[in-house]
């Protein structure tokens, strides 16, 4: 994924707090490469779904099945029992089998006939998401959004990238020579390293200048919840652990604020999230010290 550093660094931000990815663009900019490549380095059990208009909820969490010869039935699991789970094209899918992830997304678990099932640790859903003005999309509901830690776009590549993708110098045959470079067993203290990281009083009060102004009713129809305050402050505590930082400053919040906010936002007017984000962050003035 050349060409691509702050993407990637964001998308590392919500690993290590934890959290699930959504990526948003065209077809064939690399969104499930990118979910291989992770899943490869991160030495996690991998299982992609393609999201369809005929997908049934029991096609990702799995159903009971008759055993003829038992006389009994048991439950057949489906691909959501994984640790890396490439969700693609979730927007395809009807609401009924988007909300199949809900769940698994939020407690990490699914029910199936009043039973609980667990799902693997660490366990993280990388969903991609065509942009709602193609055909035969379902536009994601609000609940379902807020439970992505944060939102991507990839975007096209680089001249320069594309041409070395075109001399076949890397893309997605250069997979099967990556390696693990951490094992699932070590995730544990590895996020705990991003709870260590300081969070000054001063920062904490400009997250929620930025929290507040998105409640703004005059700016928002949709505000951000509590749930996404925590997420914010939880991102800017690990994107300044990427930098080699054991506190959080004011442009760790700027950083990862269009990632965690843009997606959980409705602007009133017909205006671009994007937009919206950048409009509230030149409205929120930056603390002078932290």
């Amino acid at each position: 994924m050349a060409g691509k550093t702050d993407q990637i660094k964001l998308i590392w931000v919500a690993i290590l707090c934890n959290g699930h990815v959504l990526l948003e663009d065209l077809p064939g900019v690399g969104k499930t490469t990118l979910a291989q490549t992770l899943a490869t380095l991160l030495g996690l059990n991998y299982q992609r779904v393609q999201f369809t208009a005929d997908l049934l909820p029991s096609d990702v969490i799995g159903a009971q099945i008759y055993d003829r010869e038992k006389q009994s039935f048991y439950f057949h699991k489906g691909p959501v029992f994984t640790q890396l789970l490439l969700a693609d094209e979730l927007n395809r899918a009807t609401p009924k089998a988007q909300s199949a992830l809900l769940e698994a997304m939020e407690e990490r678990q699914v029910t199936i006939d009043g039973v609980a099932q667990t799902l693997p640790k660490p366990f993280f859903v990388i969903a991609t998401q065509n942009p709602q003005n193609q055909s035969g999309t379902y536009p994601l509901p609000e609940s379902q959004l807020d439970r992505f830690f944060v939102r991507i776009s990839l975007g096209y590549p680089s001249e320069e990238v594309e041409k070395e993708l075109l001399l076949g110098h890397i893309g997605r045959s250069k997979i099967d020579d990556l390696k693990a470079i951490v094992d699932p067993t070590q995730w544990q203290s590895i996020q705990n390293e991003v709870e260590s990281v300081r969070i000054a009083a001063p920062v904490i009060n400009y997250i929620m200048r930025l929290v507040n102004r998105t409640r703004d009713g005059e700016l928002c129809a949709v505000g951000l919840s509590p749930r996404a305050s925590q997420q914010l402050a939880q991102a800017s505590k690990a994107h300044a652990l990427i930098d080699q930082r054991d506190y959080v400053i004011p442009d760790d919040v700027q950083s990862v604020f269009p990632a965690v906010a843009g997606h959980r936002l409705k602007a009133l007017k017909n205006q671009h999230s994007d937009l919206l984000v950048q409009s509230i962050l030149s409205s929120v003035a930056v603390i002078e010290a932290a």
